[in-house]
């Protein structure tokens, strides 16, 4: 019988996840996009001239999935879709003004339900929690730099 909690990290992990979803969906549909939009909006605003194979890895989704979900951004004025200049069948995504600008309403957003989330725990509990799951992730991440710490280690430079 264990005895630590660890027999239900990957329940906790999972639960987190969906309830956090869950809540900045909630909150963040005040600006007119689902989930799946404000994700890709978030995965282009951080990576301008991102290709759409790569979005769709990084989204964990099928390619013709993202097309789909391109083409509506697209046509409300979210992204532009450009021709790669090394390679005409590659498509590169770039965020419009609007984007942006809805990056960073959405950046409060996600700030209020972070709050949320950690309301209870102190400073140091708050950076425990934060070390051990990038060292969770760092553990099962393959020698793959996830992209949360990529942008970590952009905003440390």
């Amino acid at each position: 019988m264990n005895l630590d909690g660890t027999d239900r990290l990957g329940f906790l992990i999972h639960d987190a996840a969906r309830l956090m979803r869950k809540r900045f969906e909630a909150l963040g549909s005040r600006h007119g996009l689902s989930s799946a939009q404000w994700r890709l909006l978030v995965r282009v605003v951080k990576s301008e001239g991102v290709t759409q194979a790569r979005l769709a890895e990084l989204l964990e989704v099928e390619p013709i999935s993202v097309s789909r979900l391109l083409d509506r951004m697209e046509e409300g004025g979210w992204i532009e879709r450009r021709q790669d200049l090394n390679d005409r069948r590659v498509r590169l995504i770039f965020p419009t003004d609007k984007s942006r600008q809805a990056f960073e309403a959405i950046k409060g957003v996600a700030g209020e339900v972070f709050e949320q989330a950690l309301t209870g725990l102190s400073t140091a509990e708050r950076q425990t929690l934060i070390r051990g799951l990038m060292t969770l992730v760092d553990n099962l991440s393959d020698g793959e730099v996830p992209c949360q710490q990529q942008a970590m280690k952009k905003g440390a430079a």
